[in-house]
């Protein structure tokens, strides 16, 4: 319609400049000249309107151009997942893709040349929504620059969507606001996911860092990436000063060709692994670790290893108790019954020895070695019915110093025929502790007898007492004599075992008994030539276990 009206207003105007054109030239020109300047006019008019026809269609094609780019772009910013939008300087919507429309449900509102204030109208859930997008965009304006903002939009169903907007100023060349270009993803899927990364990462933090059990991390090369804090507090060692070292380097020599079948057998044959580890802390005592080591499968290769240490010393130690306690059962049961079947003849056999010995003079000297050796035997067979009958014991409160120079006493004399000094460290204050005094007496002979046995002429041994946090009473007795064999020392208090060529074992044997039932704890340090010192520690007040007045069994 358009163009059939410029068409219809050409012919008039043409047919009004050729009449018009030439009765003028009827009437102001001269004769000689109306032709030449019809002709002139004629041309001129061609011109004209060549050069109009000629812009209108320059014009024309440039519409089309720009409309067929105006199409393209609507196209692409239309297939857009993302939000698009575009303003004009003072923040009125130019154009907008079908996601944006449908995401403030604005599809069907005349929205251009709108301020988000004006939309919001037309939008009642998400009116607040499009609100702050003109002081988010005012941000962007103040900033001058491109601008990063997280945006979040509630949905109908009481969810959230989250945008990652990016929003892009253009100014004039004045400095003037020309325009904003706002596109923003939506990152709800992965912000749920980061979301869930981060809670795992801090449960697989959480567990890390406050398991009761060492942490490792190992990788495929054997060199340890991460350990957690429990490292420290079990070994006593900072886990900074291992993290890069390669666990070959820095376990015991004795460990090094299992750890190749270690790994072997955990990476490259994908299997988990258990095995146990003894290493000495940051104090020099043994640790015994139970570790259990797993596989890393990362995008379905081998990574390394994360495994778990497990300090089980107590438990190693609980259970050598146990088989020692069933031992001692053991031994008791069998005492109990040699002990009796050998206690009546022997009655009868030092009565007649006795009788002969008034009777004849003569073989004196093998009637006091018979003696001896028939004594001797009623001493451990009294060794051997400690262990098998149950013994009442009744606790008393008595003071320790005293029960120690009483035994003192009574083994100087044997000392001081070895020319052995026994040396006593005390406080000078009464050292009152709930016991059995009797059977201190036993334990603390046995243990200085051995001893002054161990050490040679000219040598001494000390005795010392100290408590520890009023709790505990700790006796420490130290010879420098021969001292044991680490073989040697692991079997101390086992029944029938002794390093002396008389020994039966079983004065070791007793002392465990006592101090178990005193609820103490005793233990050896020793090396070969060096002595052995012997640690006995006693609970000061009566504990819950312990028996007082009352039969208890030595079994």
């Amino acid at each position: 319609m358009k163009k059939k009206t410029l068409l219809l207003l050409y012919f008039i105007f043409s047919i009004i400049w050729i009449t018009g054109t030439n009765q003028l030239l009827q009437h102001f020109t001269p004769s000689p000249m109306i032709e030449l300047i019809g002709h002139l006019k004629e041309l001129f008019y061609v011109a004209v309107t060549g050069c109009f026809i000629y812009i209108t269609l320059k014009r024309t094609e440039e519409r089309n151009a720009a409309k067929i780019e105006e199409e393209r772009l609507s196209t692409l910013i239309n297939s857009m997942v993302d939000f698009v939008n575009f303003k004009d300087g003072e923040g009125r919507w130019i154009q907008a893709n079908e996601f944006g429309l449908k995401l403030f449900q604005i599809e069907h509102v005349d929205y251009k040349g709108k301020k988000d204030s004006e939309l919001a109208e037309y939008s009642t859930y998400y009116a607040e929504a499009l609100r702050y997008c003109e002081t988010s965009d005012e941000e962007a304006w103040l900033n001058g620059t491109i601008t990063r903002v997280e945006e979040t939009i509630p949905l109908p169903d009481g969810g959230m969507k989250t945008f990652d907007a990016i929003k892009v100023p253009l100014f004039n060349p004045d400095g003037s606001r020309q325009g904003l270009v706002i596109m923003g993803r939506d990152i709800t899927e992965r912000k749920h996911v980061e979301k869930l990364l981060a809670e795992s990462q801090q449960q697989y933090k959480s567990l890390f860092d406050h398991s009761p059990d060492i942490v490792y991390l190992i990788d495929i090369e054997g060199n340890i990436t991460n350990l957690n804090p429990q490292f420290k507090t079990i070994t006593g060692y900072n886990a900074d000063d291992y993290i890069g070292k390669n666990v070959i380097d820095i376990l015991p020599q004795r460990y090094k060709e299992s750890i190749c079948n270690f790994f072997k057998t955990v990476i490259t044959e994908i299997k988990p692994q258990m095995s146990e580890l003894k290493i000495k802390n940051n104090n020099g005592d043994d640790i015994i670790l139970e570790c259990t080591s797993l596989p890393i499968i990362v995008n379905g290769k081998r990574a390394g290893i994360i495994g778990y240490g497990k300090d089980i010393t107590q438990l190693r130690k609980a259970e050598e108790r146990l088989r020692m306690t069933e031992k001692l059962s053991v031994v008791g049961e069998l005492s109990a019954s040699v002990a009796h079947e050998i206690r009546n003849p022997l009655t009868s056999l030092i009565g007649f020895v006795q009788l002969m010995r008034k009777e004849d003079d003569k073989h004196e000297f093998y009637y006091k070695i018979m003696l001896e050796e028939l004594n001797r035997i009623n001493h451990i067979v009294g060794e051997l019915l400690l262990l098998a009958k149950p013994q009442q014991i009744n606790f008393t409160i008595a003071d320790i110093q005293a029960i120690l120079y009483d035994v003192v006493s009574l083994l100087k004399t044997e000392a001081n025929l070895h020319n052995i000094q026994i040396d006593l460290l005390f406080q000078e204050k009464t050292s009152l502790i709930e016991c059995e005094p009797n059977q201190l007496k036993q334990l603390f002979i046995n243990i200085i007898k051995n001893a002054v046995e161990a050490s040679d002429g000219g040598e001494s041994v000390s005795i010392s007492l100290d408590y520890k946090d009023n709790e505990k009473a700790s006796i420490l007795i130290k010879d420098n004599g021969s001292g044991m064999s680490k073989d040697r020392l692991e079997k101390i208090g086992e029944p029938f075992y002794s390093s002396k060529e008389k020994g039966t074992g079983l004065g070791l044997t007793v002392s465990s008994k006592i101090v178990q039932q005193h609820n103490g704890c005793m233990t050896f340090k020793s090396e070969i030539n060096e002595g052995t010192e012997v640690m006995i520690e006693l609970p000061v007040k009566n504990s819950p276990g312990l028996v007082t007045e009352k039969e208890t069994s030595v079994h």
